[in-house]
């Protein structure tokens, strides 16, 4: 209603401006000049009148202005600027095309009102990265990788070395979206996190949402990682690709048919397996991933890609067991143009993540996995320069397989066992608007209205008082309770169904012509949880449904934030400070065995969580040297209280850090041109370490040393901190066509810092006595690789 009564005023406030004189349309798209590969977020400005727009994910734009003959500058950071002279005396649709920078970035015109719009956007905790950035980032083994880059940036850190994912601003790794072309990647991850699964060659666009997120996002609760795939070269045939230690990528693109149609193929694959042989290792461990879209212009108003991910991890121990996991998507869209005011995207979507497991020494097969097909319908209306708005709906239909076991040989002694699948509907409808109030305050603002269907399934526990989970007093601990039957419900009944308002405002107010404040707030619902009860995910974990137990994560978030651009917009600074606050986060009881388990709810308690910080973001974005500063000081908690009197609780029903809590967090980013032939990149990162449980005594019971511990997650790893650092040399830098290339060397962990993975307690058999030992994954680690481009 509150929304509603917002949209009625703003046509109301709008309607005398849109018809008291005549008015004219400029719509179209801005293509790159060699490929056509269309461009996000490039800045059409019209710099008398102080107003412009900025191109969506689809390279399209309109604005509508008064009849008269304007300039327009067209402008996008690494290419060159471009001034037209447009006479509006009637609605026009035009394509402009932008040639890249052959020049070194500080000579690359960016003006002065293309920075004013990003100060009067009301978008704010949003981070983005080129291709060319994250590739310019050292990292372990020299393979460029984009989820090591984002924990480069403030609020965002990894759970360690060789972790899985990443955690934004005190959350876990599953409460992140991450789309792919718009499908959903459900795990991130190759070789238990020591790459991503994403290759920056065919990465167009890459944005990460922590706070502000618009309407349109929804099913998480603590960021939005959203990456667009380039669409290919309809002009002419092009490759790139890059040879290293352990792994080498290639991506081809072409025309389908010049100007109309085209394709983009990438590869990527490790080998590193391939040596241990020589070293008498018969373990293997590596990956493989796929990348290919196909984009086609049917007409002016009409354009079709169908675009897809298929990557495999394999990772086996001599003859006892194999690995195998990964993700596969595919994704039609289809982008039609109603009129020069209202754009529309549909996407048919299907993503996957499969885990496999053969373990040959006790003869049997694991399989388990996710699966949705997701349908997207979304419009951008242009209603005037002052308001934009942008409305869809979403649906999504789940299949949750945990757990699938066969016999692998006639003689095995296991059973086969099927553990019961799941099934669920998740639904959406929203409308965000972008409103220009007056010169120095904009909002953004909107709301989500999501459901949540857990559909029917065989053998629903059924439990005393609903009650899967019960306190026992005597031992003052929580224990699974007994089953006292079972129900089975059709596919399509529903067990259990949820419904959650989810409202989404941004403000922006502009101090002056170099500064503005932001604020922002959130709420949102997450109906997915991942189940794990480790520091990071692993690809065994299970993902579940909220359902009759299991209640789905409600986030209330709030933002407030400083912005100024200093010297003629050499440097930017941004200072954020949040609180968010989750309620139904699970929580598990002391014991929890998750692999297998086919009543996953009698081990689990609904608790609350709540994070806050501080978060600096400076950068330098001209001259020789360029790089950024960020900072987080921050705060993690959860807490699970007892649900009765008697009840303890977990931790006794207080807070207690979660295993994300990082209280410091730095990192330092820097590049250097030399001369056009060499460039420097260093990194430098420091992190409070992370929390953990330890004993902090024994007793001895028929003489045996048995540790007793401290409260859960009250102490910490040793501080995590390393420098990296990489040379880029380009032989031939003037050389713009034909076979280009470059060398890049690099240095991870340049000062051998043995960084503790974990600190396990067991005992010594020969003392007797428990000890701890620490593990450490990476030391120093020299790369070199070779990167080309024809």
């Amino acid at each position: 209603m509150v929304i509603k009564k917002l949209l009625i005023l703003c046509f109301t406030c709008f309607s005398f401006q849109l018809y008291a004189q005549e008015r004219f349309t400029l719509s179209g798209s801005v293509l790159e000049e060699n490929s056509n590969e269309t461009l996000i977020g490039v800045n059409i400005i019209f710099p008398n009148e102080r107003v412009g727009t900025i191109t969506n994910e689809y390279g399209f734009f309109s604005i509508t202005m008064p009849k008269g003959e304007y300039e327009v500058v067209i402008s996008y950071l690494g290419y060159k600027q471009r001034i037209e002279t447009i006479i509006l005396d009637q609605n026009i649709s035009q394509t402009f095309t932008l040639n890249e920078s052959l020049e070194s970035l500080d000579e690359v015109i960016i003006t002065e009102n293309v920075e004013k719009l990003n100060i009067k956007s009301p978008q704010m905790s949003v981070n983005a990265l080129s291709s060319s950035t994250i590739q310019q980032i050292p990292v372990v083994l020299g393979e460029a990788d984009v989820i090591k880059a984002i924990t480069l940036l403030p609020g965002v850190t990894s759970a360690g070395e060789g972790a899985s994912g990443f955690n934004v601003r005190g959350g876990s790794a599953d409460q992140n979206l991450i789309l792919l072309d718009e499908a959903t990647i459900f795990n991130s991850s190759h070789l238990f996190g020591f790459f991503s699964v994403f290759n920056p060659d065919a990465i167009k666009d890459l944005k990460l949402y922590k706070g502000g997120i618009p309407a349109r996002y929804g099913g998480r609760v603590s960021s939005v990682l959203d990456i667009y795939q380039k669409e290919g070269n309809n002009k002419s045939f092009q490759a790139n690709g890059g040879l290293g230690l352990v792994s080498s990528r290639l991506l081809v693109e072409g025309p389908l048919k010049k100007e109309k149609g085209a394709f983009l193929l990438g590869g990527r694959s490790s080998y590193a397996h391939l040596f241990l042989p020589i070293f008498d290792i018969n373990n293997i461990a590596y990956f493989y991933d796929l990348n290919t879209k196909l984009s086609y212009k049917l007409n002016s108003k009409n354009n079709i890609y169908l675009s897809g991910y298929f990557g495999r991890d394999v990772f086996s121990i001599s003859d006892s067991f194999e690995n195998t996991y990964g993700n596969t998507v595919v994704n039609f869209r289809w982008n039609h143009l109603f009129s020069d005011k209202i754009f529309s995207n549909m996407s048919l979507i299907y993503s996957d993540y499969y885990y496999g497991l053969n373990l040959n020494f006790v003869e049997f097969d694991w399989q388990s996995g996710i699966s949705n097909l997701n349908f997207k319908y979304d419009l951008k209306h242009y209603v005037s320069n002052s308001l934009k708005l942008q409305y869809g709906l979403n649906s999504m239909y789940y299949s949750f397989n945990p757990g699938e076991i066969e016999p692998s040989t006639p003689t095995s002694g296991i059973n086969a066992q099927d553990l019961i699948k799941k099934y669920a509907f998740e639904n959406a409808v929203y409308v965000d608007a972008e409103h220009k109030i007056s010169n120095k305050l904009t909002a953004s603002y909107g709301v989500r209205l999501s459901s949540f269907l857990r559909l029917g399934q065989k053998g629903l526990n059924i439990y005393e008082n609903d009650n899967p989970v019960v306190f026992n007093p005597d031992f003052q601990i929580y224990q699974q309770a007994k089953t006292i039957g079972t129900e089975s419900f059709n596919q399509s009944n529903t067990i259990k169904s949820f419904a959650n308002i989810e409202p989404r405002i941004a403000l922006a107010y502009q101090l002056n012509a170099t500064s503005s404040v932001k604020a922002s707030y959130n709420k949102m619902s997450q109906y997915l949880h991942l189940l794990s009860n480790t520091s990071s995910p692993t690809p065994l974990d299970v993902w579940a449904p909220s359902g009759k137990y299991i209640k789905p994560q409600l986030l209330d978030q709030y933002a407030i934030g400083y912005f100024k651009n200093f010297y003629d917009d050499a440097y930017s600074l941004e200072i954020e400070t949040y609180y968010k606050d989750i309620k139904n986060r699970i929580d598990y009881i002391d014991g929890t065995n998750l692999i297998a388990n086919d009543a996953i709810e009698r081990v689990i308690l609904n608790g609350k969580s709540r994070a806050y910080g501080l978060e600096l973001l400076l950068r330098k974005n001209e001259g020789r040297l360029k790089g950024w500063l960020s900072y987080t000081l921050s705060k993690s908690e959860q807490k699970t209280e007892g649900r009765t009197p008697i009840e303890t609780g977990i931790n006794n029903g207080n807070w207690y850090n979660t295993p994300y809590d990082k209280t410091h967090d730095i990192s330092i980013t820097a590049s250097y041109d030399i001369n056009k032939k060499w460039l420097l990149n260093a990194n430098f990162l420091f992190q409070t370490g992370q929390p953990t449980t330890y004993p902090n005594g024994q007793y001895v019971y028929n003489g045996i040393s048995i540790p007793n511990y401290s409260d859960r997650n009250s102490t910490r790893l040793p501080s995590y901190h390393r420098l990296d650092l990489s040379a880029t040399y380009t032989p031939k830098p003037n050389k713009n066509e034909g076979w280009q290339s470059n060398w890049v060397f690099g240095i991870y962990n340049l000062y051998n810092r043995r960084n503790a993975a974990s600190i396990s307690f067991g005992e010594n058999r020969i003392t007797g006595t428990n000890e701890a030992t620490r593990l450490a994954i990476f030391g120093i680690i020299p790369s070199v690789s070779y990167n080309f481009k024809f």
